[in-house]
């Protein structure tokens, strides 16, 4: 193989790299602030949530989530702070909780994300959550 060749291969190649690169980049990223709720709550929940009933997962099934007791999923092991609260999911706590977990239940085992602090990502992923009944 010539030195043109290879070259061209290799710009080739580097440009599909590139192409996938970016792609993944933007599937990664999250959506903005307003965003359709289901998409919100791929981006943000759905790594360790179902909105399937029954589906649990890292985190319980959020199926039937608001107006439900914290906690009230039967057979999923929650974080002790979810088995002794009386909260009961609204918009304002599932807010504060999205925006960070550990101010409503300091310890859970949502320890692991961080919190969002996007206020129209939240409402949009509360906008969905008040879908699944």
């Amino acid at each position: 193989m010539d030195t043109t060749t290879f070259a061209l291969r290799w710009i080739g190649f580097a440009v599909m790299a590139g192409t996938f690169v970016a792609a993944a980049a933007a599937v990664a990223q999250p959506s903005p602030s307003g965003s359709d709720p289901q998409v919100a709550f791929n981006n943000h929940c759905r790594t360790c949530h179902s909105a399937e009933p029954g589906d649990n997962r890292l985190g319980p099934t959020l199926h039937g989530v608001m107006g439900r007791k914290a906690g009230g999923v039967e057979g999923f092991a929650y974080s002790p702070g979810f088995k002794t609260t009386n909260v009961v999911w609204d918009e304002a706590n599932m807010d504060q909780f999205i925006a960070n977990p550990n101010s409503l239940f300091p310890g859970s085992n949502m320890a692991t994300f961080a919190g969002l602090s996007d206020a129209g990502e939240r409402k949009a992923i509360i906008d969905y959550l008040k879908t699944l009944k």
